[in-house]
């Protein structure tokens, strides 16, 4: 498993091309960090981070799960930047001078032998420039031995995209063909096509409520789990802080890139 030795920073990202399809009442009850970074994203940041459970055992998965979130610090609007898309006040259901956040950008710390150090980078929101979520490990450069050269920004890295293809992938550099020993950037993935699933798979919801039926219990969050996640941004639920207007199909606020600032910036979904 992965630890601070090895790892740069991770960052999440969920990103919809859409808007909140009718539903202002409700996205006014709840905002971005409500809808998707309290429950999903921090849920990735559980799996992701948890300690190897002592067997698949579904109680065994959630207690690992729940160590990782007693272990995130509780957030603070330093480590946070809102914003919400132009046009947002003119769905249906939504108040006309509505602070409520369509995009939230987050930076998250597990206080864990393994993780200290090590950066969690969460954004989240609606109308950007396209639809994925995806997981973006980046991983420490290795001594320059090989190539002489200066180390690259970024490159090595596992990538693993959750929707709408699935794919893990594989960053390195592999030298440039001719006499000199310099590397270029390469990425190894496999990837499962959304359309090649074929008729048989079943869609994200479908398979928690076939899961639901057979008493499989593995992919629900279990009550600590929920109060741990609740903890970690419930201080910042109700701070005042600025809410950053964005352009939609963009990547959001310009203002969130100085939570990235030291790590050579968002790596944004292809």
């Amino acid at each position: 498993m992965w630890n601070r030795n090895y790892v740069e920073n991770v960052q999440i990202t969920m990103a919809e091309s859409f808007g909140v399809k009718g539903r202002g009442k409700f996205y006014e009850e709840t905002g971005v960090i409500r809808d998707v970074i309290q429950n999903h994203l921090l849920q990735v940041v559980s799996y992701l981070a948890m300690e190897a459970p002592s067997s698949i055992y579904p109680e065994a998965m959630r207690d690992e799960q729940a160590k990782v979130l007693r272990n995130v610090r509780p957030m603070s609007v330093d480590d946070m930047v809102l914003g919400q898309f132009r046009g947002y006040r003119d769905e249906p259901g939504v108040a006309i001078d509505s602070c409520v956040p369509t995009y939230a950008a987050l930076r998250f710390s597990v206080d864990s032998w393994r993780w200290e150090g090590v950066p969690f980078y969460v954004r989240a929101g609606k109308e950007l420039h396209t639809t994925a979520t995806e997981i973006m490990v980046e991983l420490k450069n290795p001594p320059q031995v090989v190539f002489n050269e200066t180390a690259p920004a970024m490159g090595n890295h596992v990538r693993f995209r959750l929707s709408p293809d699935v794919a893990i992938a594989i960053g390195a550099r592999a030298k440039i063909p001719g006499e000199r020993m310099v590397g270029a950037p390469l990425e190894l993935s496999v990837v499962e096509h959304s359309e090649a699933r074929g008729a048989g798979r079943m869609d994200a919801y479908e398979r928690l409520l076939g899961d639901a039926m057979a008493g499989d219990a593995t992919l629900f969050a279990r009550q600590d789990v929920v109060e741990a996640a609740w903890a970690i941004v419930d201080p910042v639920l109700t701070c005042p802080t600025t809410i950053y207007e964005y352009e939609p199909r963009t990547w959001g606020p310009a203002e969130a890139d100085r939570l990235v600032a030291d790590v050579g910036g968002w790596n944004d979904p292809k």
